[in-house]
C-alpha cells in the first residue's frame, strides 16, 4: 500500500475507534503545495475530499484532473480575495473562509452568472483576535441571515481557526454551540494536530494535510 494511503487509513482507523463510529467526520486532505503525483495515490484509491488555498496552484492542478474524475470534491481553505471569486466558483465546490459582506455579495453575483452555487463555511474569528480574518461572534446571526435570505447562499456551516498554543476544547465547544444557535449542522474544524479534539466536540469536516502527505513541499 502507497504510504499517503496507508496514512489515511490510519487515521480512519483512529476516528472510528476513538469516536466508536458516531458521526465520523469527512477528511478534507489538504493537498495545497503538494504536486499532482502524490495526490493521485488518494484520487485513485477513492478519495473524494481536498482542500487548496492557493486558487492558481488549484487551478493548475485540478482543473483537467476534476473533468476526469468526476467523484472529486475541491475544497478552498485559505483566505480569498474577491478577484479570485470568479475561478473559484468554477473549479471549487466548497467555501470554507467567507469572512465578510464584500466577499458574500461577490460570490452571490459570481454564481448567478453561471447557476452555479458552492456549499459555503463562514468562517468565525472564535478566539476574538486583532490579526485574524474571520466574522465577529457578535456579528454573526445578523451576517448568516444576510448571506442566507438576501444574498441566497447556501451556508451549511461554520468554520475556525483557533489561537495557537492554546488549548483549543474551549473554542471547539463554542463553535458548536454557536452552530446550533444560527441552524447549522456543519462545521469544519480540526487538523492534523486537533482533528480528534475537534471531532468528539461535533467537526463534520476536518482538514488534515501533513498527517497525510507528509512535510510540505517548498518552493525554492
Amino acid at each position: 500500500m502507497h504510504k499517503i494511503i496507508n496514512n489515511l487509513v490510519l487515521i480512519e482507523k483512529n476516528l472510528k475507534e476513538k469516536l466508536n463510529n458516531n458521526n465520523i467526520p469527512i477528511i478534507i486532505a489538504v493537498s495545497k503545495t503538494f504536486p499532482m503525483s502524490e495526490i493521485l495515490p488518494l484520487i485513485n484509491h477513492g478519495h473524494e475530499h481536498f482542500g487548496e488555498n492557493k486558487v492558481q496552484e488549484a487551478l493548475e492542478k485540478w482543473t483537467i484532473v476534476k473533468d476526469d474524475f468526476n467523484h472529486i470534491k475541491l475544497h478552498m481553505i485559505g483566505g480569498l480575495q474577491t478577484n479570485k471569486v470568479k475561478n473559484v466558483i468554477k473549479l471549487f465546490d466548497y467555501i470554507h473562509s467567507l469572512d465578510s459582506l464584500r466577499l458574500a455579495e461577490k460570490i452571490s453575483i459570481e454564481q448567478k452568472k453561471i447557476n452555479r452555487s458552492l456549499k459555503i463555511f463562514i468562517q468565525v474569528n472564535i478566539g476574538e483576535e486583532d490579526q485574524k480574518l474571520g466574522i465577529e461572534i457578535k456579528n454573526l446571526e445578523n451576517f448568516y441571515e444576510i448571506c442566507v435570505k438576501k444574498l441566497d447562499l447556501d451556508i451549511i456551516g461554520l468554520m475556525c481557526l483557533p489561537p495557537k498554543n492554546k488549548d483549543n476544547t474551549e473554542y471547539f465547544s463554542k463553535m458548536k454551540d454557536l452552530a446550533s444557535k444560527i441552524g447549522v449542522k456543519q462545521l469544519s474544524m480540526g487538523m492534523s494536530a486537533d482533528y480528534i479534539q475537534a471531532s468528539n466536540l461535533g467537526s463534520t469536516f476536518i482538514r488534515v494535510g501533513s498527517n497525510i502527505f507528509g512535510e510540505r513541499f517548498k518552493k525554492s
